[in-house]
């Protein structure tokens, strides 16, 4: 029998891809409950994914692919937690692992995928352990996605990783949440993380990955419509929904045919989502309605409202944007806020007032790549070529995402 042709192994490699974007969070959770543990979860479902690489590419694609990964990621971990049961105790113990037992009350929530985000964000652990944990095992990203969301090095960033898990573990916390009580201390957190979640989605990091990943902000999405339906009352889950979808609502505009990011001022606004614009701008007029001072998630969300609002770019509410971006300054008031808000004071006040303020910011963004981005911009327009075009390079340099490359590598050429 011959060697499989090249174009099953691009067949396949298509596959454990889409497999891994539609089916790591599922194989994970589903893993975790079994297990309880995330060490074991992950560890079985990696090894998952890299035997279906082997089997499929010698006995093709199965029907379901989730349901060959799932079986296949429980028969791993079996075998492993089988390994470390050497003695006594172990054993005792992971013979729990090895009968198909009833399992535990899910407690309040019963989708699993959510049911691991509350498990991540448990309020004993660090914020930023709660948000980096969950983007690993929700969404399946790399140590080195996170900590370029995250701004800091890789090594630093597993190691955070490595030490949530290992105090979840030795905490005993649950994979449930008892009550419905439990859900408003942990929100905070779990909102954070499908933030990211999002995020990561709409301007994707990693290398050889779609400029846009649909995956994870439908995922994201789904997760916040539950959280929404468990507290119908709380502000900021409201908040962060209606920023999801006019954020999304944009998506079918955000690339080009040739691959390439497309800013929001040159973006065809005939192709945005009216359907979810419509459901986003109701979100938002029923915050404003409350009456209840907005946080983060539900000014952003109105800052999405004025751009979708605007049919034409040049329509747009600058003076609006800035006003509220003048509230999220003080209840945030994070560099990338200061930049955010630099940006639209361009459109207002002109370039040269925006670059004085983006400078002074120049310390605590130099690793980030829209700072280099939003600053050649500025200096583009005020003439400075020669400056313009070094910090296109370093915004290149810095840039994960292709697309967002490739709209960069435009705008630096066309300087001459």
């Amino acid at each position: 029998m011959g060697k499989p042709s090249e174009a099953v192994h691009d067949g396949v490699h298509a596959a454990v891809t889409r497999a891994h974007r539609e089916e790591w969070a599922r194989v994970v959770a589903t893993l975790t409950r079994r297990f309880g543990d995330l060490d074991v979860a992950e560890e079985a479902a990696a090894e998952a994914f890299a035997a279906a690489v082997e089997h499929w590419r010698a006995e093709g694609v199965p029907p379901n692919p989730g349901g060959w990964l799932t079986t296949t990621a429980q028969r791993k971990a079996i075998d492993r937690v089988r390994r470390e049961a050497k003695r006594g105790d172990k054993q005792k113990e992971a013979q729990v692992f090895f009968h198909d037992d009833p399992p535990e009350p899910v407690g309040a929530i019963e989708d699993e995928r959510l049911r691991l985000v509350f498990t991540c964000c448990h309020p004993a652990l660090a914020m930023e352990s709660r948000v980096a944990l969950t983007l690993r095992m929700l969404g399946g990203l790399t140590v080195a996605e996170i900590a370029r969301a995250f701004l800091v090095q890789e090594t630093a960033m597993g190691q955070r990783i490595t030490r949530a898990k290992g105090k979840i573990k030795a905490a005993r916390i649950p994979y449930r949440v008892r009550s419905a009580e439990d859900l408003p201390a942990r929100v905070t957190g779990v909102l954070s993380v499908l933030f990211l979640v999002f995020n990561e989605g709409y301007l994707a990091t990693g290398a050889d990955t779609d400029p846009v990943r649909q995956d994870l902000t439908a995922e994201a999405i789904r997760l916040t419509r539950l959280i929404r339906t468990l507290l119908p009352r709380d502000g900021e889950t409201a908040g962060l929904l209606a920023l999801m979808l006019l954020t999304e609502a944009r998506r079918p505009a955000r690339v080009s045919a040739t691959g390439e990011l497309v800013s929001l001022d040159e973006q065809d606004r005939g192709a945005w989502d009216r359907a979810l614009i419509a459901e986003g701008h109701q979100l938002v007029r029923e915050r404003l309605a409350s009456g209840i001072a907005p946080g983060r998630y539900q000014i952003l969300a109105a800052i999405n409202a004025v751009h979708t609002s605007a049919r034409d770019a040049r329509d747009t509410d600058w003076s609006q944007v800035v006003a509220l971006y003048d509230q999220l300054v003080r209840i945030d008031p994070s560099p990338i806020v200061a930049l955010n808000r630099a940006i639209a004071v361009a459109e207002l006040d002109g370039p040269e007032v925006a670059l004085a303020t983006i400078d002074r910011l120049g310390d605590r963004l130099d690793g980030y790549h829209a700072y280099h981005a939003a600053r050649a911009d500025l200096l583009r327009r005020t003439g400075r070529s020669t400056e313009s075009r070094t910090a296109y390079d370093r915004a290149i340099e810095l840039a994960g995402n292709s697309g967002e490359t490739a709209y960069l590598t435009r705008r630096r050429d066309q300087l001459g």
